[in-house]
């Protein structure tokens, strides 16, 4: 006998009014019928109601009405530091009501206890793997295939390849490339190939606060065999998109440093100071800027006037657009050596990116992110044209698309599900327990 039917045995030949003695076939149907009526007093009916936009940016608002006495009157909370879901994540981020083992209480859509959203932690891990991976791929690195490379493709470049260079040449270039591979901002990442020392590729990262932020812009490099004498010669991958007024769409780099624009001292190529380094923090600080309308010749003079700026924001907002084209040329056609690259760092920046093109389309000017979506200007600024509107709200589109492939979180961004069942006002945003 066990220890549990002994006890009950012996309370009932005491006596004990507490104890009944009942058959199985009545205690089962006394579970069931116990059961059936836990459910009925904790049913709860969940509502979808059409949610506007521009309310409450938590999405719903959840309110309890006055029940009848048999409801549970347990309540429901969830720590106040848990992220609060965007009205997108409700149906995505979780699965459906969570019913907790050991109660009978049946929680709103959306909340699960204990601890943080399974969700969130997954995101969490995927990002920080992300990271890793971008910290992984190295900023200077040595590779061997050339084959798309600009100066390297018959019938591109036409230039000779340098197959018995000087041993001056030969001192020269190692010394380039120890000075890349030490002094690298962390904004570009070089690979050289050691069969073909002649020739280097380099990707460079927009910079914040320009309409170029977060875009990749890669460029392919040829060292004549008279290197230093000549300067090196620069091929931009524009994928025929002209967004800058040094950068032709043929894949021409007009630069003072490069002797393919005029220009005087310093800003001229100098056999024994320029190096490879210069060249490249130069197209990034100076070719790369915020306000690249000024960059075409004889426009700088118009710079700080009323008309002067309104040309360059108007240019900015053109720019933004092939920057977005740009992207999405990158993404789907990598040059060799950077594939990885080019996925992990749309995977890294992807929503960055999606966020300032939401802050462009409602309003604030183009090259106004500081970094991490950070506007550096009042965001009460209505400045972007309706046409400039327009068109990038199909680039958005399709940079959703092709972040999403490539495994970025969009689904803040992404078009709300509506219930078309739904027939309330528009003003009422409440889910209703």
């Amino acid at each position: 006998m066990a220890e549990g039917e002994g006890s009950s045995s012996r309370r009932w030949a005491l006596g004990d009014p507490d104890v009944v003695e009942v058959s199985p076939e009545a205690a089962a149907a006394a579970r069931w019928s116990s059961a059936r009526l836990k459910r009925k007093r904790t049913t709860v009916a969940h509502e979808i109601i059409d949610l506007d936009a521009n309310d409450d940016p938590d999405g719903v608002m959840i309110i309890c009405e006055k029940a009848s006495s048999h409801k549970s009157n347990h309540s429901v909370s969830h720590p106040s530091d848990w992220p609060k879901h965007p009205k997108s994540g409700l149906a995505e981020d979780v699965p459906g009501p969570s019913h907790q083992p050991g109660t009978s209480t049946v929680l709103p859509w959306g909340c699960t206890t204990p601890g943080r959203p399974r969700k969130h932690k997954e995101i969490k891990t995927v990002d920080n793997k992300i990271d890793e991976k971008y910290k992984a791929f190295k900023q200077f690195d040595t590779v061997t295939d050339h084959s798309d490379h600009y100066y390297s493709m018959s019938g591109k470049g036409n230039v000779p390849e340098v197959k018995k260079p000087s041993k001056g040449w030969v001192r020269r270039i190692q010394h380039e490339w120890k000075v890349l591979e030490k002094d690298l901002p962390g904004t570009i990442f070089v690979r050289v190939y050691e069969d073909r020392m002649e020739l280097l590729r380099a990707v460079i990262v927009g910079p914040a606060g320009t309409p170029y932020h977060d875009g990749l812009f890669f460029f392919d490099v040829y060292f004549p065999s008279q290197y230093p004498k000549k300067p090196p010669l620069v091929n931009y991958r524009s994928g025929g998109l002209r967004l800058n007024p040094n950068l032709y769409d043929s894949g021409k780099v007009c630069l003072s440093l490069l002797n393919t624009w005029s220009g005087h001292g310093c800003e001229k190529w100098n056999p024994s100071n320029s190096t490879m380094l210069q060249v490249l923090v130069s197209i990034q600080a100076l070719v790369l800027n915020a306000k690249p309308y000024f960059n075409e010749p004889g426009y700088a003079a118009s710079a700080n006037t009323p008309q002067g700026e309104k040309m360059s924001m108007a240019y900015n907002e053109s720019t933004f657009l092939l920057s977005c084209r740009t992207m999405l040329y990158s993404l789907r056609n990598p040059p060799k050596h950077f594939e990885d690259f080019a996925r992990v760092h749309f995977c890294k920046y992807g929503r960055n990116i999606l966020v300032g093109c939401k802050a462009y389309m409602n309003g604030a000017q183009v090259g106004c992110l500081a970094g991490n979506g950070v506007h550096d200007v009042d965001e009460g600024d209505k400045s972007c044209s309706a046409n400039f509107k327009g068109s990038l709200k199909t680039l958005f589109d399709e940079l959703i698309k092709e972040f999403t492939r490539i495994g970025v979180h969009c689904h803040e961004f992404q078009p709300q599900r509506v219930n078309p069942g739904s027939t309330r006002a528009k003003a009422d945003t409440t889910l209703r327990l």
